[in-house]
């Protein structure tokens, strides 16, 4: 959305700033013409992808302009995850206002302006944290990523007439640039306070699709109705808001209202260059959760928020294209004839380089315990590294199994873009997409400076378990336009695609069980060992700390509320028969004995003597008792007569 100054200045609130503001006069001019934005607050992302809101009064500001956007504001390492580079005797770190992306204005709608009436403002500033005169956030990783990018893919073009030849073009002097186009979809669940799940109705809602891009109604509706509006006026260009699969129909309430709301929502917008995306990501999940609960309703951004039915993704499309002296724009991953290759050789060898590395990837993507929930089979959510381009050129397909796709259009070759869908909505957008394109650039690399066609690498990419290629391991499959679910076994995606981790210690001893696919992280100096050292020790700490404070807490709930409800003279011997291995279970898992340790007690005791190993592998036996306790439970209780919890 393009504005001029006047635009700025004349309309009664304004809801961003792009990067031609950024400059004393005209930032004076507009924040002076807009008194009800009172404050300033410099956004720095931490690691663990932690975002900093501190309130500035907009006086502070305006008395220094240019000082404050050239040193910005300092904090204390401690409130910050950065493990071992902001250390207790060296923890100074400063917030960088970026100039370079947008700005947006967040209003507090529950606080107005004694002078204008209009809802109080604070201007939100995209920064980076900087210590020892480094820059060492998540947003500076994504810089750096970009600025080596398109260096790398300029040295490229100029060295390998081949690469040009192969989008059209005839000299490295017709190209102006190097762009990376990322785009993000947002899934999430909403639900009237104080509702708890009835996972039950939950799954066959699900399995029956009675909600899939349903209606919207009531308070879901209107706020999901403003959401679409106010992103309109930020200027991120909206695209389409709907219901996603999961979720039970509402009832009314005595007085008019909707009330029991459980509704899984996703909400898309259109791409922009990789920094603003994620940029747009971090700030349109805060202020979708805040619109929501102006109309009564909870919003969760977990990845699995609820067992047993669809969790929340954040697919994000990846793509690049070079800006041409002459204005246009070339797709870097578009054929010069679509209807005879799927992608260019510069497409294959992204799709290659990112399938080959993910391990080196997934840490940034999946590094929840919440996160780990959601990737199961059976959910659409991805558990294996394949992926898939579509079965013919002539019909582009949608594989929804496989980890990376292709996204493609004849009549749109500016669209070409792969999505990676192992993403949900907690993942560290800027470090996954980092990672992605330092995996892609290199893949990128192989096929450019080893002149291969589009058909020599569609060959290599489709080859078998066992085929021996130059780039791809040879043990390993890479495509497959098959349901990866139905299709195959268990021990098949295993042999052929590599079995997945299963929890987050697993996931991150990627980084020391791949070291030449770790160095790849380490070119253009994007990420270093102080860094990934810093990310690993911030992730397990938070892996540690849910297990203990949270996890094994919440299953010992489960365990304690699976009580014996069998008595008098309707009980039967299987009544008797399912109670017993209930409780033999529940012993197992939770009672200590003189004699025996319970489960639980053997995962504290690994954790606590830093035993990860163990304690990874004794989690995924742990989540394997506990659901098959609540499967037995709720089969002991269809059997009873009495009525239970509504059986």
């Amino acid at each position: 959305m393009k504005k001029n100054l006047e635009e700025f200045l004349t309309e009664p609130m304004i809801y961003f700033l792009p990067p031609w503001t950024h400059e004393e006069e005209k930032l004076r001019k507009i924040l002076e013409a807009h008194p009800a934005i009172k404050f300033v607050s410099l956004v720095g992302v931490d690691l663990g992808g932690n975002n900093t809101d501190e309130k500035i009064p907009i006086s502070l500001f305006l008395e220094d302009i240019n000082a404050f956007l050239k040193t910005g504001v300092q904090t204390d390492g401690s409130s910050v995850m950065l493990h071992e580079i902001a250390t207790l005797n060296n923890a100074k770190v400063d917030i960088i206002p970026d100039l370079s992306v947008t700005w947006f204005i967040d209003y507090n709608y529950e606080l107005l302006d004694s002078e204008t009436e209009l809802p109080i403002g604070t201007l939100k500033i995209p920064a980076y944290l900087e210590h020892n005169e480094k820059w060492v956030d998540s947003r500076a990783i994504l810089k750096r990523t970009v600025d080596y990018f398109e260096k790398e893919v300029m040295e490229l073009l100029a060295k390998n007439p081949n690469a040009l030849r192969d989008l059209g073009l005839t000299s490295i002097d017709e190209v102006e640039s190097v762009n990376l186009t990322t785009a993000t979809e947002l899934e999430f669940w909403v639900k009237t306070p104080e509702d708890l799940a009835d996972e039950e109705k939950l799954s066959t809602s699900q399995m029956l699709k009675e909600q899939y891009w349903k209606r919207t109604k009531g308070s879901v509706r209107s706020a999901l109705e403003e959401t679409m509006m106010l992103l309109e006026k930020y200027g991120v260009e909206p695209e389409m808001g709907h219901k996603e699969v999961g979720g039970v129909r509402s009832t009314i309430a005595g007085t008019g209202k909707l009330n029991h709301v459980m509704e899984q929502l996703e909400v898309d917008w259109k791409y922009s260059n990789a920094l603003q995306c994620c940029d747009n990501d971090l700030f349109i999940r805060e202020f979708v959760e805040e619109t929501f609960e102006r109309y009564g309703l909870e919003v969760t951004f977990m990845a699995k928020p609820i067992e047993g039915v669809a969790g929340s993704g954040k697919h994000c499309h990846m793509g690049a294209s070079l800006k041409l002296k002459n204005g246009k724009y070339v797709n870097l991953f578009t054929p010069q004839n679509m209807k005879e290759d799927f992608v260019s050789p510069m497409g294959w060898g992204a799709l290659m380089g990112l399938l080959k590395n993910y391990e080196v990837i997934n840490p940034f993507v999946t590094s929840t315990n919440d996160a780990f929930n959601r990737l199961k089979p059976g959910f659409e959510a991805p558990v294996c590294i394949v992926g898939s381009v579509g079965n013919n050129v002539e019909t582009p397909s949608r594989n929804r199994t496989v980890l990376v796709g292709l996204v493609r259009d004849v009549n749109s070759p500016m669209a070409t873009r792969y999505e990676l869908r192992a993403p949900n909505p907690t993942s560290n957008t800027y470090l996954l997409v980092s990672a992605s394109y330092l995996a892609m650039l290199d893949g990128i690399k192989y096929a450019v400076e080893n002149k291969l066609t589009s058909k020599q690498l569609e060959e290599e990419i489709s080859k078998g378990a066992g085929e021996d290629k130059s780039y791809l391991e040879k043990e390993r499959a890479y495509r497959s336009e098959h349901d990866v679910f139905e299709d195959y076994n268990e021990e098949e995606r295993n042999r052929l695609f590599s079995k997945p981790p299963a929890t987050v210690w697993e996931n991150v001893q990627g980084f020391t069980n791949y070291p030449d696919k770790k160095a790849i992280l380490f070119n253009g100096n994007v990420f270093d060992e102080k860094i990934l050292n810093s990310y690993e020790i911030s992730t397990l700490d938070r892996w540690v700390t849910e297990l203990l404070g949270r996890i094994i807490p919440d299953n010992m709930t489960i365990v304690r509320n699976c009580k014996k409800l069998h008595h008098g003279e309707n009980a039967t011997d299987l009544d008797v028969v399912n109670w017993e291995k209930i409780n033999n279970l529940r012993n197992y898992l939770m009672k200590d004995s003189l004699e025996k340790k319970s489960l639980f007690t053997i995962i504290r005791e690994a954790l606590e003597k830093e035993n990860y190993d163990l304690a990874s592998k004794l989690q995924v036996e742990m989540a394997e008792k506990i659901a098959t306790l609540k499967v037995m439970y709720a089969m002991y209780k269809r059997n009873l007569l009495e009525e239970v919890n509504g059986y």
